[in-house]
This record gives C-alpha cells, structure tokens and sequence, in this order.
C-alpha cells in the first residue's frame, strides 16, 4: 500500500457518495487507501480488494508471532533440532 496523501485521500462521505466509480478507480491506479469523513471525522476506508487481503494476511502472519513470542516467554520453546526432527517425522521423504 502507498503512502496517504492528505489532499488527495481524505475525502467527506457525500462527495464519494457522489463519485464512488472514480473513487475506486483512484484507489485502484494510486494503490493508496481514501479516508471517508463524516462531520470531519474519519468514519470508513476505501481501499482495493487486494489491499486488504494483503493487510489481512500480514494482521494473521504478526499475530502468529506474537503467539510464538509468547509461548517462548513462558519456556513453552523447543529447540531447532527438536522441531526439525519432529518435522521431517511427520513429512514423507522424497526420493
């Protein structure tokens, strides 16, 4: 995703409503999200399809992390060899 251009991606809820096509077609050809507004406050977010796919799948890939960082926290860790070992236990060989 690009960096957001205050002056061109934030945008009143009325005017979108009014041109939501070449809203979307700004989303798409720019790669940067438009902010809608409501009573000057940011109320929703415009963004491409895969944008968000993008956005969920690395919210997923950080929280997968933080699990991990948390069980090593808690001594709940295995060591490289171990899990490589259990891994290729579980794994057919390719011949």
């Amino acid at each position: 995703m690009q960096k957001l251009k205050i002056d061109q991606d934030i945008r009143p809820m009325s005017e979108v409503r009014n041109a939501m096509a070449s809203y979307i077609k700004q989303v798409h050809n720019t790669k940067r999200p438009v902010i809608i507004t409501q009573h000057g406050k940011g109320v929703a977010v415009l963004l491409s399809a895969s944008e968000f796919e993008a956005m969920q799948e690395k919210i997923e890939l950080l929280s997968d992390v933080q699990t991990s960082l948390n069980q090593l926290a808690k001594g709940e860790g295995i060591l490289h060899q171990e899990a490589k070992d259990k891994l290729l236990k579980r794994v057919p060989q390719c011949k």
